[in-house]
C-alpha cells in the first residue's frame, strides 16, 4: 500500500507466496479458512520457517536489531474464564442450559483446570514460540553470533515479556552455550520498550475520538440471538440474568484464546464464521484506533514509537562504530508497542489513513501485524569495503517501507538511517 511503485511487482509476488493468502482473498475468507485469525492479536504466531533472500555477493550479516512482542498467553485475567463458567453453572442449576450449553460448560470446566491462577501469564506455547524464533535467527545469521558478539536483551517489567526474553535466550544458548547475553527487566528501559506519552493517554480513553465510532460499530456488529439461544434453553432466565451482547463477547475471548493454550478443546463452534468475522472487525478497529495511524488521534500513537526508533538508531550506530563489531540487541514488549512502531515506519500494509471501521479490514489487519510473539528484525550486512545495507523483517517475512532501493529487500543503511532519523524527530 505504501511501498514504492518501483517494487510493486516484486511485492505482489511476495504477497501471493505468503502462506494463508490467495488472489482476491478477503479477511472473511481467511477467517472462514482459519478461524483462529478471528483472534486478531490473540492469533498464535503462525510462522514456522523464516523466509530470507540471500544477501548480495560479498555482504555478510553482522548486527540484528530486534523488537518482539511476548508470546502466547492465557486470557489477561482469571475472571475472563470465571465469569462465563459461573454463569453457565448457575444456568445449569436452574435447568436453563441446552444440551449444547451443557457441553460448552463441561469443556470450560476442563479449561479452567489449566487456566486457573494463570491470568496474563505466558503459556508453554508462548515460551516455545520465542525459543524457536531465536533458533531460526541464529541459524539464518550465524555470523552475528560469532565469538566476541556484543549481545544485550531487555524486556518490560511485565513477567510474560521477561519470560519471553528468557525463552529466546535459551534458544540462542542451545545453539552456542558460550554466548554471553546480559539481560534486564526494569524501569530504566520502559521509556522506549513501552512508552505511552501523556498526550496519547486521553486519545485511548472513552473520551477519545474513536470511542463513539467504535461503540456504534460494536452495537451494529454484535448479533447474539442465535448464539444465546443455542446455549440457554430458558428465555426467562436469559431475560433476568444474561446480557446477550456481553455474553457473546465473553465467549469470543474464550474462543479466540484457546489456540494459545494448545488444548484440543475449542469454542469456535459456538460461532458461525460470519459472527467471528463481525466481532473481529470490532476488535481490529479498536486496536487500530488506539495504537496505530488513526487520523483523529493526530499522530500521538505513532509518536509513542519514536523513542524506540531512536534506540534502534543509537544501538546500530554503536555497533557500526566498532570496525569489527558484531552482535544484536533484543527487546521484548507488547502489541501496543510493535503496532505503533510498524505504523511509524510505514511498513507495507501497517499504515493507513482509513477511518471507517467497516472498511478497515480491507487495508489493515491486526493478525498480520501483531499475532502473539510478533517481532520486527532489522538485519545489517556489510562487505569488505565497509558498505552497509539492511533489510526489515516483520514476523520473519521481508517487508517494504516507502524508501527507494534498487535491490529489495535490502536498503542502503545511510538512506535507511536518514529515514529513521526523520520519522523519529
Amino acid at each position: 500500500m505504501n511501498c514504492n511503485r518501483l517494487f510493486g511487482r516484486l511485492l505482489l509476488a511476495a504477497i501471493l507466496l505468503t502462506p494463508g493468502l490467495a488472489p482476491g482473498q478477503t479477511s472473511l475468507d481467511e477467517i472462514r479458512a482459519t478461524p483462529e485469525k478471528a483472534g486478531g492479536v490473540y492469533y498464535a504466531y503462525p510462522v514456522t520457517e523464516s523466509l530470507n533472500t540471500p544477501a548480495p555477493k560479498g555482504y555478510k550479516p553482522f548486527y540484528i536489531s530486534h523488537y518482539g512482542r511476548h508470546g502466547s498467553r492465557y486470557l489477561i485475567s482469571d475472571n475472563d474464564y470465571k465469569v462465563v463458567l459461573d454463569r453457565l453453572h448457575d444456568a445449569a442449576a436452574h435447568n436453563a442450559l441446552t444440551p449444547f450449553g451443557l457441553d460448552v460448560m463441561a469443556r470450560l470446566d476442563t479449561v479452567w483446570l489449566e487456566a486457573r491462577g494463570r491470568g496474563g501469564e505466558l503459556t508453554p506455547l508462548g515460551n516455545r514460540q520465542h525459543h524457536d524464533i531465536a533458533t531460526r535467527m541464529y541459524r539464518a545469521f550465524p555470523e552475528v553470533f560469532a565469538p566476541g558478539a556484543d549481545l544485550y536483551a531487555s524486556s518490560t517489567v511485565v513477567m510474560r515479556c521477561a519470560h519471553s526474553m528468557f525463552a529466546f535466550i535459551e534458544g540462542l544458548k542451545e545453539q552456542d552455550p558460550t554466548l554471553v547475553i546480559p539481560r534486564e527487566s526494569g524501569q530504566r528501559n520502559m521509556c522506549f520498550l513501552n512508552y505511552h506519552s501523556p498526550e496519547s493517554g486521553p486519545f485511548s480513553s472513552h473520551e477519545g475520538p474513536w470511542y463513539q465510532t467504535w461503540k456504534r460499530f460494536r452495537d451494529a456488529q454484535t448479533h447474539p440471538e442465535r448464539l444465546v439461544a443455542s446455549i440457554f434453553s430458558d428465555p426467562a432466565y436469559v431475560a433476568t440474568w444474561v446480557d446477550p451482547d456481553e455474553f457473546m463477547w465473553q465467549m469470543y475471548w474464550l474462543a479466540v484464546d484457546m489456540q494459545n493454550m494448545e488444548t484440543p478443546i475449542k469454542f469456535t463452534d459456538v460461532f458461525t464464521p460470519e459472527e467471528l468475522y463481525d466481532l473481529w472487525q470490532v476488535f481490529n478497529f479498536n486496536f487500530f484506533a488506539c495504537n496505530s495511524s488513526y487520523a483523529p488521534a493526530g499522530g500521538h500513537f505513532t509518536a509513542n514509537a519514536k523513542n524506540l526508533a531512536r534506540d534502534i538508531i543509537a544501538n546500530a550506530d554503536a555497533c557500526i562504530a566498532d570496525k569489527d563489531g558484531h552482535g544484536a540487541t533484543f527487546r521484548f514488549g507488547h502489541d501496543g508497542n510493535i503496532i505503533p512502531l510498524t505504523a511509524l515506519l510505514r511498513l507495507d500494509n501497517c499504515y493507513t489513513d482509513e477511518t471507517d471501521p467497516a472498511r478497515l479490514a480491507s487495508v489493515w489487519t491486526d493478525f498480520k501485524i501483531s499475532p502473539m510473539a510478533s517481532n520486527l528484525q532489522i538485519i545489517f550486512f556489510k562487505n569488505r569495503s565497509g558498505d552497509i545495507i539492511a533489510k526489515i523483517m516483520l514476523n520473519e517475512r521481508e517487508i517494504a517501507l516507502p524508501l527507494a532501493t534498487d535491490n529489495f529487500p535490502f536498503y542502503p543503511w545511510p538512506a535507511l538511517r536518514d529515514y529513521l532519523v526523520g520519522i523519529s524527530e
